[in-house]
């Protein structure tokens, strides 16, 4: 544990994705500022507009011109995806903790004070518990597979990896920015540098303005890029598998041997029963294990290829840069 003058921390950065969220941006920027000057530290909070076409581009450029220096707009040229784009807000902050917050104001951003107190306490990441959460059935079932499969792959017991409303030291965010890979899932990345973590609970509110972002398929997206680009586990898997069918197969032709001489012929249907029972089985698991190794092998070809993750077009409300 660092003492406690190294805890303290004297500039707050606080990134922002944003994409099409025009509707509650005005209320998310007011009382964002609010809370940061409740902490009464220097702040400045990083909205990134990934693409968005609704006019929250302008209203984000409107409010980095009317506040510079604390509200600071990073827009991108096209849609990148939430991940991507939080590392590009990371890119640009300059504050001694970094906090993520989502735009939707599911997550209030007056929990900001309470990220800032734990991380004072000595924590590299502060992870947050959403309590009396306000989704859908369907969202919280998702997201405990999510939390199962990454605690699983990483060994940190964190309870919410999809609450996007954490804090992180700058140590951790410089060491996230040295890696290169483009396939990153920011909570899971983050712990792999923390010497220490916590979690504390917030306040979870339902979505005033606006759907989710993610479908069903972004979600299944999301859940194998949280398998394939932080762990080797999917991989060392299909080994056991395999084992296991193969004794599987062993003991299966056993028993047919013997229930076809105890049962004659006519019972296996003479053989056809013997040859596709196991058939279909090991098919299947066949096109299973090649579709995992393919996912390695895409990111792989998307890695070796280099291309940056974003492309940011402009950033507006840097005075010194002006």
């Amino acid at each position: 544990m660092r003492n406690r003058r190294d805890c303290q921390i004297q500039y707050i950065s606080v990134v922002i994705p944003v994409y099409n969220e025009i509707g509650c941006l005005a209320e998310l920027i007011d009382r964002t500022i609010k809370s940061c000057e409740q902490t009464r530290r220097k702040y400045e909070i990083i909205f990134i507009d990934d693409g968005s076409h609704d006019g929250s581009t302008e209203a984000l450029i409107e409010a980095a011109n009317a506040n510079p220096d604390r509200v600071v707009a990073c827009i991108l040229n096209r849609n990148y995806g939430q991940h991507s784009a939080i590392m590009a807000g990371f890119a640009q902050v300059r504050g001694d903790l970094v906090i993520t917050l989502d735009a939707d104001l599911q997550n209030p951003p007056e929990e900001i004070p309470n990220l800032l107190k734990a991380a004072e306490e000595g924590n590299d990441v502060v992870g947050t518990i959403r309590q009396n959460r306000q989704d859908t059935l369907f969202r919280r079932w998702a997201s405990k597979v999510v939390n199962l499969v990454a605690q699983k792959a990483t060994g940190v017991n964190m309870h919410d990896y999809g609450c996007m409303l954490r804090a992180y030291r700058r140590h951790i965010v410089d060491a996230m920015l040295q890696c290169p890979e483009r396939s990153t899932f920011i909570p899971v990345l983050a712990n792999s540098f923390a010497r220490t973590t916590c979690e504390i609970p917030v306040r979870h509110c339902e979505r005033a303005v606006g759907e989710s972002k993610y479908s069903l398929i972004k979600l299944i997206n999301l859940q194998f890029n949280l398998l394939t680009c932080m762990t080797t586990f999917p991989l060392r898997l299909l080994s056991y598998v395999g084992v296991f069918m193969a004794l599987f197969g062993v003991l299966f032709g056993v028993l047919l041997f013997v229930l076809r001489f105890w049962y004659g012929a006519e019972w296996a249907a003479n053989g056809v029963f013997t040859l596709f029972a196991p058939m279909f089985l090991f098919f299947g698991c066949m096109m299973v294990g090649m579709g995992l190794q393919g996912e390695y092998l895409a990111r792989v070809y998307n890695d070796v290829r280099s291309r940056p993750r974003y492309f940011i077009e402009e950033v507006v409300g840097r005075r010194d840069e002006q």
